[in-house]
Order: structure tokens, then sequence, then C-alpha cells
């Protein structure tokens, strides 16, 4: 099984860690005040309103509003998370992470203050924008409460990699009883957040900032893909499958040593006919990995056939 990497597993730490302090602090008084709302704190406000602060757009992202918001949250970022991390790398993969809850906050403040705009104008026809200032400033006691938490927009990018890297991979998705291509799974959720974000009908999630994400996301990786050179290149997953390279080299070193082990009371040719029998189809396997491996370095992680990346992944979870 594969072991969950640094950045991921410090990601779920933190958002745990963090939402198991914001549900206590607000059921403790200190000292007979009120309890201390972390969410509000630390959450993203709308921009105009005087709650906001620049450090939100980056501690949002690590904020949930209640269990089942952190729970299927964590439970993606787990799911997808390790998996994009051990193709791209722990620093790309964190910088991706970052900029896509960043630029989903982004996308979420642009649509509170188009929502806000409208609202105004509805009311004050002959108001000009540069009033908009003041007149926020008066209804400062309603717009703090435009708070967004969570760290969806992060995680849609991420639904987005999966999908980016690996098209053709088949995901259960709970209801649909049939496997679904990773590359529909994402345009389905896409589709269903742009409906949802162009719906009359509020529901108190930020439909938009789910999306931001996932296209600061895919600028993000055609960026890449279009500079291979620019960062440590993990987007072809080198770092990964060196480090596959790496492991099945050193397990091949290991049972060397035991090529020409017998087993008691057993015949010596059918062991040595045994033992050459298995060494061949480990040679066999190795040459393959060392093929497709040299197939990334000259034409890139998506040049692969769906075989190959399976068996791939395959050698990995022997190792």
């Amino acid at each position: 099984m594969m072991r969950i990497p640094t950045v991921t597993k410090n990601l779920l730490l933190i958002n745990v860690i963090a939402f198991i302090l914001m549900w206590l602090l607000q059921r403790v008084s200190f000292m007979g005040g009120t309890p201390i709302d972390l969410n509000n704190i630390f959450g993203l406000h709308f921009f105009l309103a005087t709650d906001f602060q620049f450090y939100q757009l980056f501690t949002y992202m690590f904020m949930h509003a209640n269990l089942e918001h952190i729970f299927f949250n964590m439970f993606a970022l787990w799911m997808f998370g390790m998996v994009v991390e051990h193709v791209w790398g722990p620093r790309r993969f964190l910088f991706y992470y970052i900029i896509c809850g960043i630029g989903a906050g982004i996308f979420q403040e642009a649509a509170q203050f188009c929502s806000f705009y409208l609202t105004v104008s509805s009311h004050i026809p002959s108001f000009t924008i540069g009033q908009l200032p003041q007149i926020a400033y008066q209804l400062s006691p309603m717009l703090n409460n435009w708070t967004t938490v969570g760290a969806s927009g992060a995680i849609y990018a991420i639904l987005l990699a999966f999908g980016m890297l690996f098209p053709n991979e088949r995901l259960f998705i709970i209801p649909i009883p049939i496997p679904i291509k990773a590359k529909f799974f994402v345009m389905i959720y896409a589709g269903i957040q742009l409906v949802m974000a162009l719906s009359t009908t509020s529901d108190n999630v930020a439909h938009l900032a789910h999306l931001g994400g996932m296209i600061v996301g895919f600028v993000l990786i055609r960026y890449w893909r279009r500079h291979p050179g620019v960062g440590n290149n993990a987007l072809q997953g080198q770092q990964f499958f060196d480090n596959l390279k790496r492991k099945w080299d050193h397990r091949k070193q290991q049972q060397g040593g035991n090529g020409n082990a017998t087993h008691v009371n057993g015949d010596d040719n059918v062991n040595r006919q045994s033992d050459w029998e298995y060494n061949r189809r480990k040679q066999e396997d190795q040459e393959e990995v060392d093929r497709i491996l040299d197939k990334i370095r000259k034409s890139g992680y998506d040049s692969l056939s769906a075989d190959e990346k399976r068996r791939l992944f395959e050698s990995s979870k022997k190792n």
C-alpha cells in the first residue's frame, strides 16, 4: 500500500488540529468573556468588510464549518492528494495546493463583490462604484457575516490534477454503480459546480471558489506542460519514478544473495531450474520498468499507455 507522503500527511494533520481547536474554543469562555471563534478570525471575509485581513486568503483553507465539511475534504485530500504528490514531488504539490487555494479565495471574493454590487445597484440606482467602500462600511454588520472557510477550492484543484494526470483511470464513485474514467469524473464535478454557481438558490456553498480552484489549477498545469524545465520537472513524475527504480534495484540486490538457495530435501536440479526461472522473470520485469522510465525521460509521463501506467503502479505496490 502506498504510504501517505509528507506534504499530504502534514496538510491532513494541520486541518484536523485546526478543526479541533476551533471546536473547543467555541465552547470555552475565558475569564467570563465570550468564546473565541477561530472561523471568524481566520476565515475569509469579504474584502470590503471591516473584518477582512489579507492573511485570511491563506488561513481560510485550513478552517472548516463542521465535521461533515472537514471529513469529505480530508478524505478527498487523502485519496487523490497522496497520488498527485507521489507523481509531482512535495515542493510542486505544496505550491500547487496553496496557490490554488488562494486563487479559489480570490474567485470567491470576486463573486461576493458582484453580488454586493448588484444588490446595491438594485436599491440605489444612481450610485457609483466609488461609493461602494462607504456603503460597505455602513453595512459592515451584514458584510462581516460573509465568511468563507474550507479547503474545497484546493481539493477541487487536486481532483482536476488527478484527472489530467490519469485521465483514463477508472474510479468507483458512490452512488454511480459502474466505474467512471477520471476525466469524466472531473468534468461532471466541474459541471455541477458551474450549474450550482449560476443557480439563484443559495445553499451556503462557495461553488465559484471550487471552480476558481480548478481554473487556477488548470492554468498551472498547462503552463508546466508547456515549460517542462520550470521547477524540478516533477510534472512528468520524474521524482516518483526515480524513487521507484531505486526501490526496485535495492530489492533486486537483496534477493540476489538468495538466488542459489535450495529447499530442504528438494532436488538440486529442480531448485536450480526454479531459481533460474525466477531470476529470468525478475530480469524481464526490470528491463520493462527501465524501458518505461526511459520513455518518461524522453517523452514525458503523458506519453505512456494505460497498460504502462498500470505496470508502474503495480511495481510500486510490490515495493
